[in-house]
């Protein structure tokens, strides 16, 4: 059994978010060095906004709920106040919407030409497919997806 405060336990512990943090931070380093009219430029463009979709996803549904989506946890029974309890339940659904503002305020004073509103681009594309997940993963199934659940 690992020791669970020592340094190689809290590493393994977290392992997938800082995995993907070194991802994304490996393609936006090649794109700042890249020429995004080229193959390799175009492809890492693509990647940070592709795996900033996972980073997200890995961390995010890491410390927020929504409630009824099976791309989460499920938030405490516990009793909170109304508004509270109302957004902790959905503080994932929040979060994307809030972010997502963000993002699209950014894309929207950028050239969506330039090097960097194309990457923007992507990420509020990535951004509103995430929180089409969450959404459909509330309502609907899919057969054999471990994802889906009756409830």
């Amino acid at each position: 059994m690992k020791k669970k405060h020592g340094l190689k336990y809290q590493l393994y512990e977290h392992s997938m978010s800082l995995a993907s943090v070194a991802i994304v931070t490996l393609w936006i380093v090649a794109y700042i060095w890249s020429d995004p009219s080229t193959h390799w430029g175009s492809f890492f463009g693509n990647a940070i906004a592709d795996w900033s979709g996972v980073l997200v996803t890995v961390i995010a549904t890491k410390y927020f709920y929504e409630l009824g989506s099976a791309e989460s946890r499920q938030p405490p029974k516990e009793a909170l106040g109304r508004i509270r309890g109302l957004l902790l339940r959905h503080s994932l659904s929040i979060f994307l919407i809030i972010t997502g503002i963000g993002w699209v305020i950014l894309f929207v004073h950028l050239n969506p030409q330039a090097k960097w509103g194309q990457v923007v681009g992507n990420i509020v594309s990535e951004w509103t497919q995430i929180f089409g997940m969450v959404i459909l993963t509330k309502r609907l199934v899919e057969r054999h997806s471990k994802e889906s659940h009756h409830q």
